[in-house]
């Protein structure tokens, strides 16, 4: 069933199967979390979340998405987004972004995380993370059945002004997902709230903040995917592909279903 402008919305047994392919997106993205350290190719990471992918009987959704070549986006320091993996070795102090997701039975899940590499990544980079990812969880926290998907937009953009000047990358933003990865509406990282498609239950949303130690223009280099700050300031970016309940949200790759962090905001998810 759809509304608002083809905007997709879910069964209650529909969602149950985006959680099983957020769960293996979760467990994916632990896995290269923990595999994240200097002399690892992005190469190498990219084989890890392959593997686990498919030995849970899900799909890699990344893989020959309109060509891309890999289960998992690399994007190492400048590079925001869209990174291709190969035999680029991660060094001491790196940061990367690994975006990943998973099909099972057709429905998707999609995440992303910012590691840092190696124990010497400066206090400023640990803090670019830290108010990257927090955003993204001040996001949900701004959700709400009946409110306006805006709202998600303006909690993040204006958790990541209170922290400091920071880029909020415009180009790319979060989306819609379901029966395929990118589907409508169009989640931006900023705007004013009250705006655009009322949250439903059955939608389906993947919120994704990236911000930056400087610029927010990008360019895209000669391998037409990787996405990188024009001013060479490096990123941080995040992601997690959630739904609202009646008991509240439900944060679909997360393996607590984001219990612990919206407890802790204050906001009522459906497992807690």
């Amino acid at each position: 069933m759809f509304r608002d402008r083809a905007i997709e919305i879910k069964t209650p047994e529909q969602i149950a199967l985006m959680r099983e392919a957020g769960l293996v997106v979760a467990e994916t993205l632990s896995l290269l979390s923990s595999a994240v350290k200097p002399g690892v190719t992005t190469g190498e990471l990219d084989a890890i979340a392959e593997r686990h992918i498919r030995s849970r009987g899900a799909t890699p959704n990344f893989l020959g998405y309109h060509g891309f070549p890999a289960t998992i986006c690399a994007s190492v320091n400048d590079e925001v987004v869209h990174g291709i993996p190969g035999d680029r070795v991660l060094q001491e102090g790196d940061l990367v972004s690994l975006d990943c997701g998973a099909i099972v039975q057709g429905w998707h899940g999609d995440a992303a995380i910012t590691v840092a590499v190696g124990g010497s990544v400066s206090d400023e980079l640990r803090e670019l993370m830290r108010v990257c990812e927090e955003s993204m969880w001040r996001g949900f926290a701004a959700a709400r059945l009946g409110g306006r998907l805006t709202d998600i937009s303006s909690a993040v953009e204006s958790y990541v002004r209170s922290q400091g000047d920071y880029g909020v990358v415009e180009d790319y933003v979060g989306h819609g997902i379901g029966s395929a990865m990118h589907m409508p509406p169009s989640v931006p990282n900023h705007g004013r709230p009250g705006k655009g498609p009322k949250l439903v239950r059955g939608m389906a949303l993947a919120v994704e903040p990236m911000i930056t130690l400087g610029t927010i223009e990008t360019e895209v280099l000669d391998d037409d995917w990787t996405v990188v700050t024009s001013d060479g300031s490096w990123s941080a970016h995040f992601e997690h592909s959630f739904t609202l309940t009646p008991e509240g949200a439900l944060i679909l790759t997360a393996l607590d279903g984001g219990a612990a962090k919206l407890t802790e905001l204050g906001v009522p998810c459906a497992l807690a």
